[in-house]
């Protein structure tokens, strides 16, 4: 088992016991809810007579359900209100601090708490949702949940979990220009394979995440869960500690100085012990878009769909779903292919320098006729920076719609939908079947730059030829 790595010190200094079914009972320092794997879960305490432990430890936002076009209230789908009442309702009577659209910080879940500062390293971090591993990016343990679990922590503040074998991702290098850390994760994921992390936790080093800034950071840890890693994580160096630093919830004066010397403190040992290490070469990521009905099932730009003798053999069945599904043959090429929507945005590609690189490839183009194309920022925050540096104006010019902040279309549980067998490029994190609102409709995961780019070609393009020098 590993030994010094960060996982294991955050791990063991937040230990309450081991349970008989020898798990480990794991205190959770920081709880995120939103409105859509709460109700039940906060049901199940009234049912028990329970209250919340700690509410001070918890924070709540809404993202999945909010509309991005009007967000007057009562929202017009009636279920949607009905899940947005229950949010403020429960958080109310909890005294639980919630971020209401309209408060300036609202947006979504793991958008807000990073850029406020409540995601700090060392943390353990729980949220009803499965990309709650983005906040390892901070040195953080961070858990997607389920609502029975959510119910688990809102009572106790701990959850029941086994330990993970840690697995150390190396890359090294300067990535290339047009290649950015969706393509670098999606590389690892389409690697590795979309089960290759079950068990582990992921660390993500070596010179290339040392070099990327805390956004393309989050952008990785993000997709963990989409390699089979329960959780992903870098640990905190300069990088961590400048973006941190004034943030709303971040230490302050002396506090601050201890907090760093700490922070350091939990790093992965120089001879920490991992259970395996896989290294990659930055040089050898291609800008990647995926084709079939997994994450994992990912190709550079410039190469075709793979043929089914190219694939391993336990690939194969999965692989010939998604031609079907996808109607892409295999032996084609990726580039080409024509899209009907172009999305930017969620928890993976919602931040201000992923829409400042989509609006880099933007400006001064066009979309192609034909093309729905929008943009959603992550958070009230971000929406307001971005409207302060004119973002929103150059997106506008160029064709694209500037919506409020909200998860869209990355899960479409709102009115951000495909329509029947459309095809959209999209920044989320996950391509499965349906995953955007249509049971036929098909998802190409791209980065945000690679979206703009083929919202202005009208099809999969390679963004590297709109970079300006």
């Amino acid at each position: 088992m590993s030994k010094g790595t960060l996982f294991d010190k955050v791990w063991d200094l937040h230990t309450v016991g081991t349970l008989a079914s020898g798990q480990t009972q794991l205190f959770i320092g920081l709880h995120l809810i939103h409105e859509v794997t709460s109700p039940q879960a906060f049901a199940m305490l009234r049912e028990r007579g329970l209250k919340v432990l700690f509410p001070q430890r918890t924070v709540a936002t809404v993202d999945h359900i909010v509309p991005t076009e009007n967000q007057a209230r009562p929202f017009v789908d009636t279920l949607a209100e009905e899940m947005m009442q229950a949010l403020e309702t429960n958080c109310q009577e909890n005294g639980i601090t919630f971020y209401n659209i309209g408060t300036g910080n609202q947006g979504i879940v793991h958008v807000i708490a990073p850029e406020q500062g409540l995601t700090q390293p060392g943390m353990t971090i729980a949220c009803g949702d499965s990309h709650t591993s983005t906040h390892g990016a901070f040195g953080a343990i961070a858990f997607g949940i389920g609502t029975s679990q959510v119910r688990d922590v809102l009572a106790s503040q701990t959850l029941a979990l086994s330990k993970l074998k840690v697995r150390k991702i190396e890359v090294n290098g300067t990535l290339k220009p047009g290649v950015y850390a969706k393509d670098v994760v999606l590389h690892i994921i389409r690697t590795l394979g979309v089960k290759g992390g079950v068990g582990y936790a992921y660390e993500y080093a070596g010179t290339t995440f040392e070099q990327m800034n805390m956004e393309e950071r989050m952008t990785a840890c993000n997709m963990s869960i989409e390699g089979g890693a329960r959780c992903g994580y870098v640990n905190p160096d300069k990088v961590t500690y400048e973006y941190l630093k004034g943030k709303d919830f971040a230490p302050k004066g002396e506090d601050w100085d201890k907090a760093v010397a700490w922070w350091e403190s939990i790093r992965s040992d120089a001879d920490a012990e991992y259970d395996d290490v896989v290294v990659f070469d930055a040089a050898d990521i291609p800008p990647t878009v995926t084709w079939g009905i997994t994450p994992g099932q990912g190709i550079g730009i410039n190469q075709a769909v793979p043929k089914p003798e190219e694939l391993p053999s336990e690939d194969r069945v999965i692989a010939e779903e998604a031609y079907s599904y996808m109607d892409l043959a295999p032996g084609n090429p990726i580039e080409g292919t024509k899209i009907d929507v172009c999305f930017i945005g969620s928890c993976t590609n919602g931040r201000i320098s992923d829409l400042r690189e989509a609006a880099k490839i933007a400006k001064g183009n066009h979309v192609a006729k034909g093309i729905k194309a929008f943009v959603v920022p992550g958070s009230e925050r971000v929406k307001k920076e971005a409207e302060a540096e004119g973002l929103d104006k150059i997106f506008e010019a160029a064709g694209f719609e500037w919506r409020e902040p909200g998860c869209s279309m990355c899960l479409a549980m709102n009115p951000d939908k495909l329509q029947g067998r459309q095809i959209s490029a999209s920044s989320s994190n996950r391509n499965f079947k349906g995953r955007q609102g249509s049971a036929s409709g098909r998802t190409l995961l791209m980065s945000p730059a690679m979206v703009a780019a083929a919202a202005i070609k009208g099809t999969v393009a390679d963004v590297r030829e709109l970079i300006k020098s």
